[in-house]
């Protein structure tokens, strides 16, 4: 079987559980539930794999060391150790698999919640005043085994967990080859699949991995490595991770997320994915009104980043002194944040850096301040370098068309930005719209030309075009992309001539038509109709 069929084949797994034992239950509640449980198997598999490699010269097993006369102190050694090279520690007793036997094997009624809450806790305290805490503290917060979502009594939850614990027991994860990132492909395949059924909020944790490829592929370039890469508002991570896999080394990865469940989404996203704890930093908080103080004086190499549409912000005048925003002279109005999002990412982008951001159409043209911010941009700053307009309905829970826009503090066509008009090169696949391997490999293959000069081949007509800044200009700095890309297609001219000809045969047809039914109701006796 090959990677892609193995990934597949889990990924369909996965899922067919997470439909199997749902019932009621909703998706949002029951997507916290199975992710949960499948980042707490991966940890397990992860600390037995571990422990045995440190056992192995002893001729010992994790799963029997409890039963070592000398279990205690390589319980110790193994735990500071794993805490260390992993960030938590779970003891043989407290792994999924044990918890999988005792309350599939110990009889009918086995109870195992009140262990499993107590397993789930002591991963997040096993961390407690180390390196890692920070980034496993809480991260289970929003499995409650107490919640009557789960069933209407006790013993009602317990078999459903059970269930669950169970049939996940029974897939196996294949970690033992550090080489590939199944699971961590299978797990962004089921935040996926939640997010495309969740409707309006699926845009709080998800961008569609054909997005994200698009964005990813624009910040790096022709990079095999960069420093750093920096989503603002982070969500489940998917942006992040996406840019790992468009180069050879990712040095670390940072981010920020107001929603709590979400942000427990992302780390356990980034874990899953075999990013150390210590090459992630994801900070819990509003972005805006309150940057991570870690990540506010820091300039990343990549920032990519999906923010809510035209979400509602304060506008503070108290934000005029913020070094973000004090240089721009007005801030973005307060019902649409999105230049707000996009004068944070400037702040923090590297001089070497370049930005993707995916905003709604507005902002393009829309006036007042935000007209304002993007003269300051253009004509001040220089730091546009690509507007790309995408097809309407490829985001779950909207269905506006949407744009990217590239930015840069260090231009290779210092005077010139390109527009491109993507939003026809899609396919409808049921009722949302796709962007195929081949649409967005034109976007790239577009900018990358014009990014290397050559602006013959970035130049394809009624698809991109390269305006100078004067053009510009003399649009009053409105990017909307058809007063650049012309996408007009001519209507065939018409032949007056033939027209009348066959209106003519028409209306001789049509009086044939009549002189027979009126010959048919003299026959008959009565009125003709006409």
């Amino acid at each position: 079987m090959s990677e892609d069929q193995k990934k597949q084949h889990l990924e369909q797994q996965l899922w067919k559980i997470a439909n199997e034992l749902r019932g009621k239950m909703d998706a949002d509640d029951f997507r916290d539930y199975i992710l949960g449980f499948i980042f707490y198997k991966y940890l397990s598999r992860k600390m037995e794999l571990y422990a045995n490699e440190i056992l192995q010269p002893d001729g010992l097993e994790y799963g029997s060391i409890e039963d070592h006369k000398e279990a205690e102190s390589y319980l110790e050694a193994i735990k500071d150790e794993a805490i260390d090279a992993l960030g938590y520690f779970l003891k043989p007793s407290e792994l999924f698999s044990e918890l999988a036997r005792r309350g599939n094997t110990e009889g009918k009624g086995a109870f195992i919640l009140g262990d499993l809450q107590k397993v789930l806790r002591n991963i997040e305290q096993s961390t407690m005043g180390s390196e890692s805490e920070e980034d496993f503290g809480n991260l289970f917060e929003d499995l409650d085994l107490t919640s009557s979502k789960l069933g209407k009594s006790e013993e009602a939850k317990n078999e459903l967990i059970v269930k669950v614990l169970t049939h996940l027991e029974e897939i196996s994860f294949e970690l033992e080859d550090t080489q590939n990132d199944l699971l961590g492909d299978a797990y962004e395949y089921l935040i996926g699949k939640f997010a495309s059924g969740a409707g309006k909020t699926a845009g709080e944790f998800y961008t569609p991995q054909q997005v994200s490829k698009i964005l990813a592929k624009l910040v790096v370039a022709d990079k095999t490595k960069i420093k750093s890469v920096y989503d603002p508002t982070c969500g489940s991570g998917s942006l992040l991770l996406r840019v790992a896999k468009e180069v050879k080394e990712v040095g670390g990865f940072y981010g920020q997320e107001s929603n709590p469940t979400t942000y427990n989404l992302c780390r356990m996203n980034m874990i899953m994915h075999n990013v150390h704890y210590k090459r992630f930093d994801i900070y819990n908080e509003d972005t805006l009104t309150n940057p991570s103080p870690k990540h506010i004086d820091q300039k990343f190499e990549a920032i990519v980043a999906n923010p809510p549409f035209s979400a509602k912000w304060s506008a503070s005048p108290l934000f005029m002194s913020d070094d973000r925003f004090s240089s721009y002279g007005k801030l973005a109005p307060k019902t649409k944040a999105d230049f707000a999002f996009v004068q944070h990412m400037i702040h923090q982008l590297d001089d070497n850096g370049t930005m993707a951001c995916v905003l709604p159409h507005g902002v393009l043209f829309r006036g007042a301040a935000e007209g304002h911010i993007r003269k300051y941009l253009i004509e001040d700053r220089n730091y546009l370098d690509a507007v790309i307009g995408l097809p309407a309905n490829i985001f779950y829970g909207t269905s506006i068309p949407t744009c990217i826009l590239v930015l840069k503090k260090k231009r290779k066509q210092s005077d010139k930005v390109l527009f491109i008009d993507s939003s026809q090169h899609f396919e409808k696949v049921k009722t949302q719209n796709i962007l195929r391997e081949e649409d967005i490999d034109k976007i790239i293959n577009t900018y990358k030309q014009y990014n290397n000069g050559a602006e013959g081949e970035a130049e394809v007509d009624k698809y991109s075009y390269i305006a100078t800044r004067n053009e510009i200009q003399e649009n009053d700095y409105n990017l909307n992309i058809p007063r650049y890309v012309d996408t007009f297609e001519e209507e065939e001219a018409i032949d007056l001539t033939l027209v009348s000809q066959e209106l003519r045969q028409v209306a001789e047809a049509l009086e044939a038509t009549d002189k027979e039914i009126a010959g048919y109701c003299k026959e008959l006796g009565i009125e003709t109709p006409f």
